[in-house]
């Protein structure tokens, strides 16, 4: 599958077989470790111990997101930008600021 085979259209994005399971798998691991706090809390852990652990869940997105992001750019932003759409830098650079925030 080429690159524009996996255009985004800016709406959604047609993900190879590979991209989609590492992403869920990603996604998944997360869902545990929440519900992993969600024991603690109910089963009175310590409250450092559950800070601990809600570290490592943002520590996990900010992992998925920088996974996401670069496949982003490698398809969507480079197709784009090879089809004259260079608003497409605009709209990344947006995206930037609200994820950098």
């Amino acid at each position: 599958m080429s690159g524009t085979d996996m255009c985004c259209c800016h709406r959604t994005k047609v993900r190879d077989d590979k991209e989609y399971k590492d992403l869920m798998n990603r996604l998944k691991r997360i869902e545990g470790q929440v519900r992993g706090i969600e024991r603690m809390l109910e089963e009175n852990a310590y409250c450092p111990e559950i800070m601990i652990q809600v570290s490592a869940v943002n520590n996990a997105l900010n992992s998925f997101n920088k996974v996401l992001l670069a496949e982003h750019i490698r398809t969507c932003v480079v197709d784009d930008i090879r089809a004259g759409r260079e608003d497409t830098i605009d709209e990344l650079t947006e995206t930037l600021k609200k994820v950098m925030k």
